[in-house]
């Protein structure tokens, strides 16, 4: 499917290069919404603003916006305020730094965008699209849209520039503010190899196609379902029971049998005799199973 009008057009600049772009949203987000709807005739409700001290219904004319600065005490801003407030309006995306693409933590990122030269703009900016790709770094900038000045990541991707929109550094919760961090817990070596074997079997190469939002599936076919009349028939909760204190070699290499299409029952090995993984690995021909 084609990629949609553009959301914003201006110009992105790093030194005294200005290459005129245009944006394009790179994410399609299909949200399930419900409608809130009255259960006797299937209306939709309407949501109306009722103040609670009279509880008389409020017409939009005698409404407000206040910033609450104490329990139940605002500072009433008017829209002119806020207006003188805004970040200035801009079309230019200025390119201040370039970073490595490893020292931006995921938790920065917020929204995704592509950016494409607008007419006439191709030399410069395939030039800033080969120079990036040569020498690995990624810009940050600055970028002002719907009135909002947002932090932003422009990169390589795919033959064009894609541009993330990021957190700002007060607005992300560092690790050390978190009250309750785990204690450090000493791992045995061989559950630490155990762990890696694991780690190593499931490792690849990242295909998002291969990763579905499930639930939204369900929902679809669920809503499916009842719009052709059928019924649906609730399956009992599973009740979930306490089995035998997990031991985390065998759970994990259980997993592992699992991965190579062994048997997932975790061998254990018998009063006075040899172990099992031992005795396998003197006689690899030979079965141990009965």
């Amino acid at each position: 499917m084609p990629v949609g009008r553009a959301i914003w057009s201006g110009s992105v600049s790093f030194g005294l290069v200005n290459i005129p772009v245009k944006l394009y949203t790179a994410v399609r987000e299909e949200p399930v919404r419900f409608h809130m709807l009255h259960d006797q005739d299937k209306v939709r409700l309407q949501r109306r603003m009722v103040c609670p001290a009279d509880q008389k219904e409020v017409h939009p004319e005698h409404i407000v916006k206040g910033y609450e600065i104490a329990p139940d005490q605002y500072v009433v801003v008017d829209q002119r305020e806020l207006d003188a407030v805004l970040p200035e309006k801009s079309r230019n995306i200025e390119i201040t730094d370039f970073v490595d693409l490893a020292s931006i933590d995921p938790l920065y990122y917020d929204r995704s965008y592509y950016l494409l030269p607008d007419k006439n703009a191709g030399k410069a900016y395939h030039l800033l699209l080969q120079a990036m790709q040569t020498v690995g770094k990624v810009g940050i900038a600055r970028l002002v849209m719907r009135n909002r000045e947002y932090l932003a990541a422009i990169r390589p991707l795919e033959g064009v520039l894609a541009l993330s929109t990021m957190h700002f550094g007060d607005e992300v919760v560092p690790a050390s503010e978190l009250e309750q961090k785990p204690a450090a817990v000493e791992v045995a070596q061989r559950e630490l190899q155990a762990a890696r074997q694991l780690i190593d079997s499931l490792a690849g190469p990242f295909d998002p196609r291969q990763y579905h939002d499930q639930y939204k599936r369900r929902l679809h076919e669920l809503v499916e379902r009842k719009a052709r009349g059928e019924q649906i028939v609730t399956p009992p909760p599973v009740s979930g029971h306490k089995g035998r204190p997990v031991d985390l070699v065998e759970a994990l290499e259980a997993s592992l049998a699992r991965i190579k299409g062994e048997d997932p029952r975790p061998r254990r090995a018998t009063k006075g005799a040899p172990d099992a993984r031992s005795s396998s690995r003197g006689s690899r021909g030979k079965s141990t199973r009965r």
